[in-house]
């Protein structure tokens, strides 16, 4: 449910609730036309994206007779054994890594109480990552998950990458806000298996959520995944699941669980919210820190390239 006590510039194109393919393009605009700030984000995200050769990993190219100073570990030992002089292999560098996208706008994503739902903030965020791993010649892959149904995207390159997971966070975005209150509670961790699946092994793994679905039985999942992948976790909030608000007064707050009327005038309300807040933010450090994930956080409270430090007056 989203509400707006305070009025904060949208970005062009979004109302803040649907999602559509104009205020998503844009973000294709942004990895070119200010290419230093959406490198800058990129790299505080992905470690690796510091040249055209990554080290990700090697591709098998050729054969050829053993030089002095070749590493013996690379020594064909069939080619050694059937010529009877000793060959080694030649490897070069891969240019493309798959990133994989876990994107959820199940129904505790579909809230924001000043300027936009947690979900569409979180489809802004996927778009821009998306066009920024074609800008760095990368496949790019997602898994969806509204609360209803489990979208994947293969790993793409070039625009169909990005093209196909927006439209599918357009069609998913929608199918969710016609049926916030019938998520499956079990859907977060199925999503996950079939990221597991999907996923080829030496990808970035990038998980956007709010983490409200995120289950400690998850952790045994995620680890696996973590044993052949790099991930990262980008939680969106809002400030008022902290207890932050100007707005004093009776509000109706609904949840897939649960509907109420809250005093937010009642510092005792203020205060409760930003407990339970709290609450939910150790669980997730803690299960971020055992598992050696790096934790970022955005606000759908605010414009996602005003946040990232780009342009003051963005897109044009």
């Amino acid at each position: 449910m989203k509400s707006a006590h305070i009025n904060v510039a949208l970005p062009p194109h979004s109302d803040g609730v649907n999602v559509c393919l104009a205020e998503l393009l844009q973000y294709k605009n942004q990895a070119v036309r200010w290419l230093a700030p959406a490198k800058s984000i990129w790299s505080q995200l992905n470690g690796h994206h510091q040249s055209r050769h990554k080290g990700r990993g090697m591709n098998f190219s050729e054969v050829r007779p053993y030089q002095a100073g070749d590493d013996i570990r690379s020594i064909d030992w069939r080619v050694t054994a059937r010529t009877g002089k000793t060959h080694t292999k030649l490897f070069t560098e891969e240019r493309e890594q798959p990133i994989m996208l876990f994107i959820d706008i199940s129904a505790s994503m579909q809230f924001g109480s000043q300027l936009m739902l947690k979900s569409v903030q979180a489809a802004h965020f996927a778009s821009l990552l998306s066009w920024l791993a074609i800008d760095e010649q990368d496949r790019i892959g997602a898994v969806i998950y509204n609360g209803i149904s489990t979208i994947e995207c293969k790993p793409t390159a070039r625009q169909r990458g990005p093209l196909h997971i927006i439209n599918a966070l357009i069609s998913a975005q929608q199918d969710a806000l016609k049926a916030i209150d019938h998520s499956n509670k079990d859907g977060f961790s199925a999503a996950l298996k079939r990221l597991h699946y999907l996923c080829p092994k030496g990808s970035e793994i990038i998980v956007i959520s709010d983490f409200y679905p995120l289950k400690a039985i998850d952790k045994r999942r995620l680890s696996q995944l973590r044993q052949h992948n790099r991930i990262q976790f980008v939680q969106i909030y809002d400030p008022l699941e902290q207890g932050q608000t100007q707005f004093r007064g009776y509000e109706h707050v609904t949840d897939n669980q649960q509907s109420a009327w809250l005093d937010f005038s009642a510092k005792k309300t203020r205060d409760s919210l930003s407990a339970q807040y709290q609450h939910h933010q150790n669980f997730i450090t803690e299960m971020a820190t055992s598992l050696a994930i790096p934790l970022h956080t955005l606000s759908a409270a605010q414009p996602l390239l005003q946040q990232l430090g780009a342009h003051s007056q963005g897109i044009r």
